[in-house]
This record gives structure tokens, C-alpha cells and sequence, in this order.
């Protein structure tokens, strides 16, 4: 199966199972979402993941949700960069999502980090997602 989004279609999984409090969801393995799913487990908005496989033999990542109180540490997560519009951003204009409460997750050319290892580094690139 493609998908013309696959960061995105994982952002919709997580943001469903949250919806369902489960305690983890699965998706298919790719390594632009194993470097996402790495900073937010560094950040502290997931536990953590595992790479497992899938009924059909696949690759596929095991993600377990974070709750703190009965309440989703993840109270929003959204695609900003997409297919048919991307969205760039220099390291002086690099957005704020809750006034520093979330996080940006950018491609750069350093690889894949949150908005305030970005601003650490210098560098600015592509806008993947907002997580607050």
C-alpha cells in the first residue's frame, strides 16, 4: 500500500488512539518517522517504540502513549508541512507553538530535531509537524 503522506498518515494514528486513550498504536516503519517518533520520546511526549513487524511480515513501529493523570501528554499534534504545500522556515522566523509550551519538529540538514535543538544548531529547514 502508498500513501502520498506517511508522516502524516502516522500523525493521524497517534492522534486517533489518543482520542481512544489506547496505550499504544502501530505503524508502518519508515526512517523519516523513526527520527520523528525519536524526538518526540526525547522531548517527553512518548514513552518510547520498538520496532516489531506486521501480520503481512513488515516493518512496523510499536509507539506507547504517554498519560499523565488519566490526560494525554499529547494535547494536539498536527501536520504543517505537506505534499501539496511545504513550509520552510529560517532560524530567526522558526514558530512558537504555545509560547514555547510545544515543540516544531524540523528537517533540517543536521538531521531531524525539535524547533529549540534547530535554534541550538543554527539551522533552519522544513516545518514537519507542531506537538503541544
Amino acid at each position: 500500500m502508498s500513501f502520498s503522506d506517511p508522516l502524516g498518515d502516522m500523525l493521524t494514528r497517534i492522534r486517533n488512539a489518543i482520542m481512544r486513550n489506547r496505550s499504544s498504536v502501530i505503524t508502518p516503519a519508515s526512517n523519516l518517522r523513526g527520527r520523528v517518533l525519536d524526538v518526540l520520546a526525547d522531548e517527553g511526549f512518548i514513552r518510547g517504540y520498538s520496532e516489531t513487524t506486521d501480520e503481512a511480515g513488515f516493518r512496523a513501529f510499536s509507539i506507547e502513549l504517554k498519560y499523565f493523570e488519566g490526560e494525554a501528554v499529547i494535547r494536539e499534534i498536527k501536520r504543517v508541512s505537506k505534499p501539496g504545500r511545504r513550509v520552510y522556515s529560517s532560524v530567526k522566523t522558526l514558530p512558537q507553538v504555545r509560547n514555547g509550551l510545544g515543540i516544531s519538529i524540523l528537517s533540517t540538514p543536521k538531521g531531524v530535531m525539535s524547533d529549540a535543538a534547530a535554534r541550538e544548531n543554527n539551522v533552519g529547514g522544513e516545518v514537519l509537524c507542531q506537538v503541544a
